[in-house]
C-alpha cells in the first residue's frame, strides 16, 4: 500500500509464545490473548497500521495459532476487489530448513518471497505484543525525511526505568551511534540527560536494503534477531535512525496518552493495563472516535443490568462492560468485563477481568482475578479473599497474588 509516494508492506510478527502471561497463553499465542473486554492484543497493532494507510498486511504465526487465525478471519479481512489491500495469515511453513524461526530476522528472512513478490519500497517489521496508539504514516514520513536505511521506534524513558529495556544510542539528528542491551547504566539521550531511548521493537527498512541483510545474516551463525545481532551490526556502515514515539501526533489524543506504550507480558502487567481501562480519566482512551480500535464483531446484543426473582438490583461501578453482558442482582466494581458475560443474584465481581463467555453462579465472590473463556463459576465460590486457599485451589500469579482461571478444556 502507498504511503505518500512509497509502496508500504507490513510485517507483523506474531508468533510469540508469551510464556510470562501463562496460563492466558495455555491455549493460544500472546497476540491472540483478550484485552480490554472485546479485543486481542494483536488488534492493536493491525489498528495501527490500517488507520495509517498501511493495509498490505502479512501476518507472520508460529506457536498455538489457532485462536489468533479464527480472530483474524472473522474480524481482519478485507473485500476481495483490491489486490493490495488484505490482512494474510502466514503459518510458519520451514521453508528454509526443518526448524522454526530462530529470531525475529530469521522470520522475516523465511517469508522473503512474499516481500520480493510484492515488489515494496518499504518494510515495516511491527510486533503484535503490545498496546498503544500510533500514526505509523508519521514514521514513514521521518524515515523518507532522513534517506534511511532503516528507522527503529524509539520511547524516551526515565533513566531509572530504562534499564530492563534495549537502549538506542543517538546523537542530535537522532541517527543511531549505538546500542545497549538491558544496561545497568543507559546512556541518556542527547536533549535530556534524564532519559534515555528505548527501542520499541517496531521497524521500517528500505526493502532492497533488507533482503540484502537477511541473506548475509543467514550464511553466518548469529542470533539471527534484529535487536540482538543485526542493527548492532550495520549501523555504523549504513543509516539507521530512531523515530521518537513521543513526537508521534494523533487527534484527539490527550497530553496524558502521549508515548503511552505497554508489555502486557505479565500477569501483572495486563491486569494493570486493563484496570487502567476502567477510569473515567484512562490513561488510554478506548473512546477516541478519530483513531478507532478495530476487531471482530459477533453481533451480541447489549448488556443488561437487572433485578434478580428477589427484587435485588444489578449494579455496575467504575466497570468496562461488552456486549451481551446480563449482571442479575449482582455487583460488578472496578473489572473488565468481556462479552456475553452472565453474573447472577448476590454475587460481587470487584478488580477483575472476566472473560468472554463466562458463567458466574448465585452467591460468588470474585475479587482480583482474571477468568479466561467460557468458564463456569459455581455457585457460592470464593475467589481473592484467603490466598492459602487460592493456592490450593487455582493457579496465582506469585508477583502479583492475582488469580487466574484459564479456559476448561
Amino acid at each position: 500500500m502507498f504511503v505518500g509516494d512509497k509502496k508500504v508492506l507490513a510485517m507483523v510478527m506474531a508468533g510469540g509464545k508469551g510464556t510470562r502471561l501463562y496460563p492466558l497463553t495455555k491455549e493460544r499465542a500472546k497476540p491472540a490473548v483478550p484485552f480490554g473486554g472485546k479485543y486481542r492484543i494483536i488488534d492493536f497493532v493491525l489498528t495501527n497500521l490500517v488507520n495509517s494507510g498501511i493495509n498490505s498486511i502479512y501476518v507472520l504465526t508460529q506457536f498455538k495459532a489457532q485462536s489468533l487465525m479464527e480472530h483474524l478471519r472473522d474480524g481482519w479481512r478485507f473485500g476481495s476487489l483490491l489486490k493490495d489491500q488484505f490482512v494474510t495469515i502466514v503459518p510458519a511453513q520451514m521453508r528454509t530448513g526443518e526448524e522454526w524461526y530462530q529470531g525475529t530476522a530469521d522470520a522475516i528472512y523465511q517469508n522473503l518471497n512474499l516481500i520480493k513478490r510484492f515488489k515494496p519500497d518499504i518494510v515495516a517489521i511491527f510486533g503484535a505484543d503490545h498496546i498503544y496508539r500510533m500514526n505509523i504514516r508519521q514514521m514513514v514520513d521521518f524515515h523518507v525525511k532522513n534517506s534511511a536505511d532503516v528507522t527503529v521506534s524509539a520511547l524516551p524513558m526515565p533513566l531509572s526505568e530504562a534499564s530492563e529495556f534495549g537502549i538506542i544510542q543517538v546523537d542530535n539528528a537522532l541517527r543511531v551511534k549505538g546500542f545497549q542491551e538491558k544496561p545497568k547504566e543507559p546512556s541518556p539521550m542527547p536533549e535530556d540527560k534524564s532519559k534515555a531511548l528505548i527501542s520499541m521493537g517496531n521497524y521500517l527498512f528500505n526493502a532492497d536494503f533488507l533482503v540484502d541483510i537477511l541473506e548475509k545474516d543467514a550464511q553466518e551463525e548469529t542470533d539471527h534477531d534484529f535487536g540482538k545481532t543485526i542493527l548492532p551490526a550495520i549501523y555504523e556502515d549504513s543509516r539507521v535512525f530512531a523515530y521518537d514515539f513521543m513526537k508521534n501526533d494523533i487527534p484527539n489524543v490527550e497530553e496524558k496518552e502521549k508515548g503511552y506504550w505497554r508489555d502486557v507480558g505479565t500477569i501483572k502487567a495486563y491486569w494493570e493495563a486493563n484496570m487502567d481501562l476502567k477510569k473515567i480519566d484512562a490513561t488510554f482512551n478506548l473512546y477516541n472516535g478519530a483513531w478507532p480500535i478495530r476487531t471482530a464483531s459477533y453481533g451480541a446484543p447489549p448488556a443488561k443490568f437487572c433485578y434478580d426473582k428477589q427484587g435485588t438490583r444489578g449494579s455496575v461501578v467504575n466497570s468496562v462492560v461488552s456486549e451481551g453482558c446480563i449482571i442479575r442482582g449482582a455487583k460488578v466494581q472496578d473489572s473488565v468485563l468481556g462479552r456475553n458475560v452472565h453474573i447472577h443474584s448476590d454475587s460481587s465481581v470487584i478488580n477483575s477481568i472476566i472473560m468472554d463467555g463466562v458463567e458466574i453462579g448465585e452467591g460468588c465472590r470474585i475479587n482480583m482475578a482474571i477468568i479466561d473463556k467460557e468458564v463456569n463459576i459455581p455457585d457460592g465460590t470464593d475467589i481473592g479473599y484467603d490466598f492459602n486457599s487460592d493456592r490450593e485451589k487455582y493457579f496465582m500469579d506469585e508477583e502479583s497474588s492475582i488469580v487466574v482461571i484459564p479456559k476448561e478444556e
